[in-house]
């Protein structure tokens, strides 16, 4: 059986990427051979956004300690990482959709020659009315949060860029129709 591949995906605080990764679970086919990946944050489970498994700093250390990750990082004051599982995933075939750090993806060298990384991204003042609009973080973390969507570019040729900068359904869609693709293009998908 062929190893499956592994979908990194990654862009800004306030680009849409849990929204769009939500809309795409929702438009894939049930027998479809792709699952996606949750997060573990040190982020309460209330705290809004994405669905995640909330661990305390202390747990989240043994977890790492263990061997229990797979990737790991911290931004914005809270860890992150995503389990280890996903390597049975893989080795079983199935396509991995990970929800990464621009970071991280560029600290580790583009994790394997057989990931696929895709950059879901959205202009500016889009990112500033969204990270506005979640209520999620202070003024002064939003726009730190905004200085770090420049901070860091992408330069690998294997990277696929999403601009959500229409509706959920359109971004999503084009998200849909790259994991449907046998080759990976490398490209801008979608620009409105």
């Amino acid at each position: 059986m062929m190893e499956g591949s592994l979908v990194y995906v990654m862009g800004p605080s306030g680009a849409g990427k849990d929204s769009v990764l939500g809309r795409a679970r929702a438009l894939l086919p049930a027998e479809a051979p792709i699952v996606f990946a949750h997060r573990y944050i040190t982020r309460p489970a209330d705290a809004g956004g994405e669905n995640h498994v909330a661990v305390t700093r202390a747990e989240f250390a043994v977890r790492r300690a263990y061997g229990l990750f797979a990737y790991h990082w911290h931004a914005h004051g809270n860890d992150y990482a995503v389990g280890r599982e996903i390597h049975d995933w893989r080795a079983a075939g199935m396509t991995v959709v990970v929800s990464g750090s621009r970071d991280h993806f560029l600290r580790t060298g583009g994790l394997d020659s057989q990931a696929r990384p895709v950059l879901i991204t959205a202009p500016a003042e889009r990112l500033q009315q969204r990270l506005a609009g979640r209520g999620r973080e202070s003024a002064v973390e939003a726009a730190e949060r905004l200085q770090r969507a420049e901070a860091y570019e992408i330069d690998d040729p294997r990277l696929v860029t999403i601009v959500n900068d229409g509706t959920i359904d359109d971004a999503a869609a084009s998200f849909v129709r790259l994991l449907a693709r046998p080759e990976w293009p490398g490209a801008v998908l979608r620009r409105a």
